[in-house]
């Protein structure tokens, strides 16, 4: 999958960011030579690499990406609330719409229990804000136990997601 300097330009990318990607391609301003996802995660890294996909028409891989990033957190919900399926039904919808087998009202409606579930999840965290706390607190350690580890595991399905050549897609 590929997009531009010039697509990633008009998205107003951060200046940092920019900066990196213009040194580690050795250019000095955006032009309309094709410029693949893997060389923008393997010089800025999977934040900069996932930020670009902005850069890239609507395209299915997005939406598959995005529901496989989803999968990875849904054992949290999971453990927290393991009679709801909304979630689950969302990303599930979200793949079959990226396959065009869901229509968009179908997604929507999906998408909205959802936003639903979420909602009524951070209204009781609201009254026990002392689990909330000790959630935040105990996801936070677990963040800091993953470290790059995490981040290493993004990149690898991004990879697998966008460092397919069409004829492997």
């Amino acid at each position: 999958m590929v997009t531009t300097l010039n697509k990633i330009r008009a998205a107003s990318p951060c200046a940092d960011g920019w900066q990196k990607l213009l040194v580690g391609l050795l250019k000095t301003k955006a032009d309309d030579e094709s410029l693949t996802l893997i060389q923008i995660l393997d010089i800025n890294g999977i934040e900069d690499a996932i930020w670009a996909l902005r850069a890239i028409d609507d395209c299915p891989q997005i939406r598959l990406f995005a529901a496989a990033c989803a999968r990875q957190a849904l054992p949290i919900w999971d453990a927290e609330y393991p009679n709801d399926r909304r979630p689950l039904t969302a990303i599930e919808t979200a793949e079959r719409f990226a396959r065009g087998k869901a229509t968009s009202d179908e997604l929507a409606a999906a998408w909205a229990a959802a936003g639903a579930a979420a909602g009524a999840a951070a209204r009781a965290a609201a009254w026990d804000a002392a689990g909330a706390a000790a959630w935040a607190a105990a996801r936070a350690a677990a963040w800091d136990a993953a470290g790059d580890a995490a981040w290493d595991k993004q990149a690898e399905l991004f990879r697998q997601f966008f460092g397919r050549t069409p004829h492997d897609a």
